[in-house]
């Protein structure tokens, strides 16, 4: 019997590790195995005010607490039948597109390109591609700073609120930002370019994509759950058609499509199943970059990365040039036992949060499913597809091959800086 065993995984979010076993050629069993201890957000946020949500679920992530506060806003306001209207709705549109910026910038530049130009980390890529690493760091203080105008603060924003923000930012606060929006948008175009001439692993895999439906945008925000195989539902039935279950070698649940199985939510996802709402320009350029869905590629992910962030700085500086700081900076509610879901899509993927509150307001129950957890098995299907090509080469390229394709998902176990050790077990 052969092992490859990653002992530790880095340079994703967390603390996880990888196992493939072998019985003679043929692969026997693969795991993903997350280690970090369970943080019991659902458990402890029972018993709170529904008004407190937003500011918990911030704290899951580091990376990405925009998301957390987004979907948690969705599913209290739909428990509670509240309408935050358009003017709520486009700032809450253009603080999600701050994240998405922020959170690819880092992964792609930082955490993603050094497996495609053969460096070990982002800081040995810098000493030849200082550009690169400067592009990088330019795009995601962009998307740091409309997470501060908005948030109050880039790390676990303090302004949102259910129903919308606790103050609506001055204009003139916001089109300050502009300059630094239109560079970053230009070197996000560049990078796509550069990234088109990138050597990809040969591999493709018919996934089953989904992603949220927001109707005629690209998807932040919605209240739809569609996929490649012609899922399209309500996010009230989530529960109906996604099964989370425990697997005895990991802390993160899995989940999977009843009846269907392993699925893929993220980047990949939602650009395959909403290509045609991004705007011309970047179509065009991914285009150029030889970037066209179907795409079916997980090591691609990182071109479609470069993608959303060339949308969303577009998308952000259309949001900002037309914002008017106007009306009530949010929708007071009145308080009714009730059930709420909500949806969005962090920039790992989609993220779903239902609560049960009682006629005091109060939270009864919480179910929160990261995007992590829903591309586990997939993620381990992609190893067990690749597994047969890793037995074959030598230590070093083994583990470069295991590396790259865990973090073609981006993995958010926790924060972490460097990837894995790697060991072959032979009996």
């Amino acid at each position: 019997m052969k092992t490859i065993k990653v002992d530790y995984l880095a340079r994703v979010e967390g603390e996880g590790a990888v196992r493939i076993r072998f019985r003679g050629e043929q692969v026997r069993d693969v795991e993903v195995r997350i280690f970090e201890p369970p943080r019991f957000f659902e458990a402890f946020l029972r018993g709170r005010s529904y008004t407190e949500v937003p500011d918990i679920t911030a704290r899951i992530c580091g990376i990405c607490p925009v998301a957390y506060q987004m979907s948690s806003c969705a599913a209290m306001e739909d428990a509670l039948g509240i309408d935050a209207g358009p003017t709520i709705g486009a700032l809450r549109r253009l603080f999600y597109c701050g994240e998405w910026i922020e959170s690819h910038a880092l992964h792609v530049f930082l955490l993603h390109a050094p497996d495609f130009l053969g460096y070990p980390d982002a800081i040995a890529m810098a000493r030849e591609h200082r550009e690169i690493v400067t592009a990088g760091l330019a795009i995601k203080k962009a998307g740091n700073a409309i997470v501060r105008a908005i948030g109050g603060r880039e790390v676990h924003p303090i302004n949102p609120r259910v129903g919308g923000f606790h103050s609506l930012p001055p204009r003139a606060a916001l089109r300050e930002l502009l300059p630094g929006l239109e560079h970053a948008r230009q070197a996000a175009l560049e990078a796509l370019e550069w990234m088109g001439h990138l050597n990809y692993p040969d591999y493709e895999t018919d996934y089953e994509f989904v992603a949220v439906d927001a109707g005629a945008e690209y998807p932040f925000i919605g209240n739809r759950i569609i996929s490649s195989r012609g899922l399209d539902i309500a996010v009230r039935d989530y529960d109906r058609h996604f099964q989370e279950h425990q697997v005895p070698y990991s802390n993160a649940l899995h989940s999977r499509l009843a009846q269907r199985g392993a699925y893929l939510c993220g980047p990949l996802a939602r650009f395959n199943l909403h290509f045609d709402k991004l705007s011309a320009e970047v179509r065009a350029a991914a285009a150029r970059a030889g970037l066209a869905p179907p795409c079916l590629n997980p090591f691609k992910s990182i071109m479609v990365r470069a993608v959303e962030v060339a949308f969303a700085l577009q998308e952000a500086i259309g949001l900002i040039e037309r914002y008017e700081a106007e009306g009530a900076p949010f929708v007071p509610a009145s308080v009714v036992a009730a059930v709420g879901h909500g949806v969005s899509e962090a920039p790992r993927g989609l993220l779903y949060h239902r609560y049960r509150i009682d006629d005091a307001g109060l939270i009864r129950d919480a179910k929160i499913v990261p995007p992590t957890s829903q591309n586990l098995a997939s993620m381990e299907e992609d190893l067990r597809r690749l597994a047969p090509h890793m037995i074959a080469m030598t230590h070093p390229e083994a583990t470069r091959l295991a590396e790259q394709s865990v973090r073609n998902y981006d993995p958010c176990i926790s924060c972490a800086t460097h990837f894995l050790k790697l060991t072959l077990e032979r009996e």
